[in-house]
């Protein structure tokens, strides 16, 4: 009878134990998870060897297909977009695969059409941006204007056209 007794208090022990073990393991991997997040406050990018833009911000990207914009847009997309939105802008899942962006445009014959499509696309990136995505009080993309310069976004923008998951017929 004493071992039977002594049984239960035993393997309820036991559970205990790995109940606990099993809530630290799983606070670990949260933190680990936040922490692997990393840092996502927007980091300005030198936008040197750019021609300024101005105050007015412009409604189509001025820099497609400019080489110097490429190389400043993939490290300023390295800096402050890659965290969320993959290395070479090939999403791990976290936020959209911003090489896609541009896709229903790619596929239209007519040309007007297209360069509507593209500066809607542009528009919504460009907005998109300046203002962050927030849903239900919580941020899911922060806002990165007055951090990032007109010149930095559209830099940006240029580095994501040359990543392009279908090219434009008629890009540069």
């Amino acid at each position: 009878m004493d071992q039977l007794s002594n049984a239960v208090p035993a393997r309820r022990d036991r559970f205990l134990i790995a109940k606990r073990v099993g809530a630290a393991l799983l606070a670990l991997g949260a933190c680990v998870v936040v922490a692997a997040h990393g840092n996502v406050t927007p980091q300005a990018v030198d936008t040197t060897g750019l021609a300024p833009l101005g105050d007015d911000w412009r409604s189509v990207n001025p820099y497609s297909g400019n080489p110097t914009a490429i190389e400043i847009g993939s490290s300023g997309f390295n800096q402050n977009c890659a965290r969320c939105h993959g290395l070479e802008a090939i999403s791990g899942g976290i936020a959209p695969d911003l090489r896609r962006l541009d896709n229903e445009c790619a596929g239209m014959k007519d040309k007007a059409a297209r360069d509507a499509c593209v500066k809607d696309n542009d528009d919504y990136m460009l907005t998109t941006v300046r203002h962050g995505r927030t849903r239900n009080g919580a941020v899911y993309m922060p806002p990165f204007e007055g951090t990032l310069s007109q010149e930095a976004m559209w830099a940006i923008k240029t580095y994501l056209e040359s990543r392009r998951e279908k090219p434009l017929p008629d890009a540069p």
